[in-house]
């Protein structure tokens, strides 16, 4: 196989990890706001989320970058309609990551100062920016 493929295999992986993370986290943020501070079950979602966010979502999200912008060096995009409007959705999918790593570290400090409604909508956010960057990738209109 030539490297092309290798390149977009793992940029598919890594946004397949990454999503998956983005999905996840504001969920367990969901069931974290019910718990009590200082209880085992609050201290169980501190590392189940410390570790979601380390092991998995931040090294996923820089090999989609990495992998991404490969492949599209690769097809020499980086003019095209469709990848700049792609690109400008996975902009603002890193900025909802980050946001969920500022939430992290107000859960990690017992800082939390947000609703379980609000953990519930943004987990939506996600879905959203994946129709538009999967719309953009394949009818590249």
């Amino acid at each position: 196989m030539d490297i092309y493929s290798w390149v977009k295999y793992l940029h598919i992986i890594s946004v397949i990890a990454w999503m998956a993370g983005l999905f996840y986290l504001p969920r367990l943020f969901v069931y974290h706001v019910t718990a009590e501070i200082g209880s085992d079950k609050s201290e169980t979602f501190k590392v189940m989320e410390r570790r979601l966010m380390k092991a998995i979502m931040n090294p996923a999200m820089i090999s989609s970058w990495i992998f991404g912008l490969w492949t599209a060096y690769e097809l020499d995009v980086f003019t095209d309609f469709w990848f700049l409007m792609k690109l400008s959705l996975v902009l603002i999918l890193s900025g909802f990551h980050g946001l969920l790593a500022a939430h992290l570290k107000q859960f990690a400090q017992d800082n939390n100062k947000k609703s379980e409604k609000y953990y519930r909508i943004i987990n939506e956010l996600p879905t959203l920016l994946m129709l538009g960057i999967v719309y953009y990738v394949i009818f590249k209109p």
